[in-house]
């Protein structure tokens, strides 16, 4: 891996792993409402949130899930990677002061194509929250010596 590529598919092998963790702050969540544009009470209000089943507010999903973006991005494959789609299934709440753990690992791999897949799952305290897969494109050495044998 290197730091303007991250791993080439060359590199890549099924069962290669790396986890990315983030501490979600009331600071997160209030901007990622904002950005996002999603005020829902269920993030924003603690009082309407303690009538709810959670019991108080949570953080966005997409926001709890970005955390696997970021472990893609900065660790496996890492730099240079680019999203294809992500598959998602949210399985408990992410409250405010949650360090959630995402953990990426390679499933297959798609040399031809530089494409991997992934599993891709986030725990808080060692319980899944969020479950899924992604497919992303990878850089490719071989690629870029083709590229640069035509030039």
């Amino acid at each position: 891996m290197n730091a303007e590529n991250g791993y080439d598919i060359e590199d890549l092998q099924v069962g290669m792993t790396a986890t990315f963790a983030k501490t979600i702050t009331e600071a997160d969540i209030v901007l990622f409402a904002g950005v996002s544009g999603d005020n829902n009470a269920i993030h924003t209000n603690e009082e309407f949130a303690r009538t709810t089943i959670f019991g108080g507010r949570i953080a966005h999903g997409f926001l709890s899930a970005s955390v696997i973006s970021a472990a893609v991005a900065n660790r496996l494959p890492g730099p240079g990677t680019v999203y294809l789609s992500q598959a998602l299934r949210f399985k408990a709440p992410v409250k405010p002061g949650d360090t959630v753990h995402a953990t990426v690992t390679v499933k297959s791999l798609h040399p031809e194509k530089a494409r991997a897949e992934l599993d891709t799952v986030c725990t808080v305290k060692g319980k899944v929250v969020i479950e899924g897969e992604a497919l992303v494109m990878t850089s490719s050495s071989a690629r870029r010596a083709a590229a640069a044998a035509k030039s």
